[in-house]
């Protein structure tokens, strides 16, 4: 939460050709809702299904178009084991934008539409239970500069083909 995800990942695809898919925005199209409402009026364990009914989709569409994407996922999307079961079996590549506790506390202080972000203590408590998730991505990208920068720096690891102009 507040790492730049969906910012990086438009980016990202735009300046590469590809597609970009904004999971929590196939979230909220597939539902009429927001997410807080989903987590208000349906819970978090049916937000969970949701959000995995839409990766496999993002990713079965993906596949059988052949089309080259870069999904933004929500923050805690990898840290549920049939996710990553999902993310491993399309071979995707994970890219974790790591920032400084800090840093994140700092984007967030004006947010009040996270369900799962209360207050500082409850943030830093999420943070270090999914931390051990966010390191399983096979690259690692300081997120914390600017996300032009960010981009650059995901386009330096080399891991990623532009689509022919």
């Amino acid at each position: 939460m507040g790492s730049g995800k969906s910012t990086v990942a438009r980016l990202l695809a735009r300046q590469i050709g590809w597609i970009h898919v904004d999971l929590d925005r196939r979230i909220t199209d597939s539902t009429g809702l927001s997410i807080p409402e989903i987590f208000a009026q349906k819970g978090e364990p049916a937000f969970r299904q949701i959000e995995h009914e839409q990766l496999e989709k993002s990713l079965g569409e993906a596949t059988s178009l052949g089309r080259a994407t870069v999904i933004s996922l929500g923050g805690g999307t990898t840290a549920q084991p049939a996710n990553l079961a999902l993310l491993e079996r399309h071979a995707v590549t994970l890219v974790w934008l790591d920032c400084p506790i800090e840093e994140l506390l700092r984007r967030c202080a004006h947010i009040t539409n996270r369900p799962l972000f209360r207050d500082e203590a409850s943030f830093r408590e999420l943070h270090r239970q999914r931390l051990p998730f966010y390191e399983l991505a096979h690259f690692r990208v300081e997120g914390s500069t600017e996300p032009l920068r960010v981009v650059e720096k995901i386009l330096s690891l080399g891991i990623l083909d532009t689509v022919p102009a």
